[in-house]
Order: structure tokens, then C-alpha cells, then sequence
């Protein structure tokens, strides 16, 4: 989602859809002689205004409740925000902002950077709500046909 798209985004909050603020800042990171600027997930604000720079959807899907369960169930569970990685150090292109690891892992394999940041208890609530609503999702394997994986003998 382009800044322009994220800045004329409607403020909401649904069963399935929450408008959330990202706090993004740079930090200098000075290695030897070399000076290189990082961003950084500092945190959210769960109730953004029309002002608010990185406003993001975070979206539930009724086939990733078994990766929010995985979050959920963490140490401590995260939020990742999916960025461009522009190498303009000025513009901030948001790309996502997602619940599940795997959805992340999948944009970290291109030219994306993916930064987490604690999931604040609200969306903690909020998430388990959705799951109760909607029920576990169980992966179910179907048994193999007899005689699979087998040679025959031929």
C-alpha cells in the first residue's frame, strides 16, 4: 500500500479489520567509519488520527487462524510490518501488516523488509475473539492410498 493509498485509508475497526498506526523510526548505525540509517518498528497506536503518517490495515483471514494461534500462543507475540526496501532513506513505502510468520517469511524471501514489534494486548483480545468466533482451524491430512510411496514390484 503506497503512502498516499495508507494516508486516504478510513479509520476502522471490524470483526475482521483494524486500522492500526505504525511508529516508524530511523537509527543510525555507525560501523567502523560507516554511518548507515535503519528503520525501526518502535511500536503502535491503536486508535490513529486523520494526522497519523503509517496507517495500516491489519486484516484477518479465516485460513491463517492456525498461524495466529502459533503467534498467539509465542513468548511473546509479534506484529510485522512488510516495507519496501526502497533505497530512499526519505519516503517509507508500506507494503502490509500481518499476524502471521509465514506471511512475512513469504515477503522476506524478495525485496522486502519485514520488521516486528510486540503485539499490544488489545490486538492480543481482539485476535482471540476472532478465533473463538470462527474456530480453530486443524490442518487435516488425508490418509495415503494403500500401497503408495511403494514400489510394486514390476
Amino acid at each position: 500500500m503506497s503512502k498516499l493509498e495508507s494516508t486516504s485509508l478510513k479509520i476502522v475497526k471490524t470483526e475482521e479489520c483494524w486500522s492500526i498506526d505504525c511508529d516508524i523510526v530511523e537509527h543510525e548505525i555507525t560501523t567502523g567509519i560507516w554511518v548507515t540509517v535503519q528503520k525501526q518498528l518502535a511500536g503502535f497506536n491503536l486508535k490513529p488520527t486523520a494526522e497519523s503518517e503509517h496507517v495500516m490495515l491489519l486484516q484477518l483471514f479465516r485460513d491463517e487462524r492456525t498461524d495466529y494461534r502459533f503467534n498467539l500462543s509465542s513468548q511473546s507475540p509479534k506484529l510485522f510490518l512488510v516495507l519496501d526496501n526502497l533505497d530512499e532513506s526519505s519516503h517509507t513505502n508500506l507494503v502490509s501488516l500481518t499476524a502471521s510468520q509465514s506471511v512475512a517469511s513469504r515477503y522476506m524471501d524478495g525485496d522486502y523488509l519485514v520488521l516486528s514489534h510486540d503485539m499490544p494486548l488489545a490486538v492480543q483480545a481482539w485476535m482471540e475473539a476472532y478465533i473463538g468466533r470462527h474456530g480453530e482451524l486443524l490442518e487435516v491430512r488425508r490418509k495415503k492410498r494403500k500401497g503408495a510411496g511403494r514400489s510394486n514390484g514390476n
